[in-house]
Order: structure tokens, then C-alpha cells, then sequence
């Protein structure tokens, strides 16, 4: 059998295994901030970057039972157990599906802005935007910006989403993530939590106030799943609550974690 890759990521502090996922055209970078703060209260701060993202490696295979494999494996490699694990949408369903399997080396879960529910696809119109990025001919993250702009009208979605470009040589840009794969693959994204999936331990789901991930509906599915789950809104944030109220963000985690 081959060696199984090793999941990137950058490692903050010293204290208690703390995990960060990301969510899908994400990366662990988008964390850093929350990282060097979580970090600073104590704890061993694990910015890890999933499969065909980031500076992880790239795979034909992506769906949640591989990420959750991911992470096991990522865990044995780094000796880790007694983890907290926080993750963020697509993040957050890894997250899920592997505290479910390996409740023994998960302390405590958070799960930012999804639900354990099926979610149709709705990443089409940005993956056609970044496929619509020629890299032979854009030569500065500001002729992408305008292309990406044709489709993505947000700035702040589309500042998020260009911090996968990056210099491959003097004059050469590239995306990070392997985007043939994730487009290929899109549908696994929205997948529901096996209906069997549960997690007995102390679980946080946060949502944004202006989001729609998680409605009235979800909260019997979390119950179902996460039968000690509390539910936090996080005021003036939509989907990417931790980004767009960093503050509130932030304090809810620390004193669920505390």
C-alpha cells in the first residue's frame, strides 16, 4: 500500500491539541489570526489545510470519509489525542464525521456555520469564475480580480477566494487548490452526516445571524447527532462568521473551550 500523504499545516503554541479546518476553497491561512490568539490562551494551535487545498497535497479522491481518514492519520503522525476540533463549513462536516468515528481523541467539537443536513450544490457560478481564470494571460492578482469579478460580485468573497493564488516562478501565477478535482467532485461538499453518526461529548455550533446554513429545522438534526450540542448565534456575521465578527467569534469559542 502506498505511503499515505501527510495533511500540511502551520503549528502555533504549546498546550492542548486545538484543530482548525477550513471550508472548501479555503485554507488554514484563512485561520491565522484566530490561530496566534487560540494560541496564546494555551493551547497547541494545529492550522492544518485539507486535501487538494492550501499547501496540502492533491488527490483524485475527495469526498468526507477521505478527510476524515486524513485527519486520523495527520493525529498518529503528530502523536495527538484529547484534541479540540473546530471547523468551518465543509470543515465542519469533516469535523463531524470524525468526532463521530474517533470520539476517543476528540475532547471537545465546534462546528462553524453548517449542519450535519444534505445542502444542494451552490458553489457553481465561483468555480466557473476561477475556471475562467487564464493564467496565460492574467499576469497580476488584479487582472484576476476583474475576471473573477464577472462572476462574483462580493469583494469580500472574492478576496477570500484570490488568496489561492500564488506565484509558481517570476511572472507565473496558479491556484492552489486542485480545481479539475473539486469541481469533479463538488456534490461530495453538501453530503449529509451519516444517519448513524453520533457524538456524545460537548459540542458548539456556531452560526452567523445574516446565515442561512443553520435554520430552526437544523436544530433537531443537531440534536440527533450531537445530543450535548449548544447552539451559539454570532451577531452581525453571515457564513463566514469568523472572519466578518472576529470578536464575538472568538469569545464564544473561549468560553466554550475554557
Amino acid at each position: 500500500m502506498a505511503k499515505q500523504d501527510i495533511l500540511h499545516s502551520n503549528i502555533l503554541g504549546k498546550g492542548q491539541a486545538f484543530i482548525i479546518l477550513h471550508g472548501f476553497l479555503g485554507m488554514s491561512d484563512n485561520w491565522k489570526t484566530h490561530g496566534k490568539n487560540l494560541s496564546e490562551q494555551g493551547f497547541e494551535v494545529h492550522l492544518v489545510d485539507q486535501r487538494n487545498h492550501g499547501r496540502s497535497f492533491w488527490s483524485d479522491t475527495f469526498n468526507y470519509e477521505t478527510l476524515a481518514d486524513d485527519l486520523k492519520h495527520y493525529c498518529e503522525v503528530h502523536d495527538l489525542s484529547d484534541i479540540v476540533l473546530l471547523g468551518h463549513s465543509m470543515g465542519g462536516k469533516t469535523a463531524m464525521l470524525f468526532a463521530s468515528q474517533y470520539p476517543e481523541l476528540v475532547s471537545k467539537l465546534l462546528v462553524a456555520d453548517i449542519s450535519p443536513r444534505f445542502y444542494p450544490i451552490h458553489h457553481d457560478v465561483i468555480l466557473e469564475g476561477l475556471s475562467a481564470l487564464n493564467f496565460d494571460v492574467i499576469k497580476s492578482r488584479g487582472e484576476a480580480d476583474t475576471v473573477l469579478s464577472e462572476y462574483v460580485s462580493n469583494l469580500g468573497i472574492r478576496q477570500f477566494l484570490l488568496k489561492n493564488l500564488y506565484w509558481v516562478e517570476k511572472g507565473k501565477l496558479a491556484l492552489r487548490i486542485n480545481l479539475k478535482v473539486l469541481k469533479g467532485e463538488v456534490a461530495e461538499v453538501g453530503e449529509a452526516l451519516p444517519s448513524y453518526s453520533r457524538f456524545e461529548k460537548d459540542t458548539l455550533f456556531l452560526r452567523g445571524d445574516r446565515s442561512e446554513y443553520i435554520g430552526l429545522d437544523d436544530e433537531r438534526i443537531i440534536k440527533n447527532h450531537f445530543p450535548k450540542a449548544k447552539i451559539v448565534t454570532v451577531a452581525n456575521s453571515g457564513h463566514w462568521l469568523h472572519a466578518e465578527n472576529p470578536k464575538d467569534f472568538f469569545e464564544a469559542v473561549i468560553q466554550f473551550v475554557s
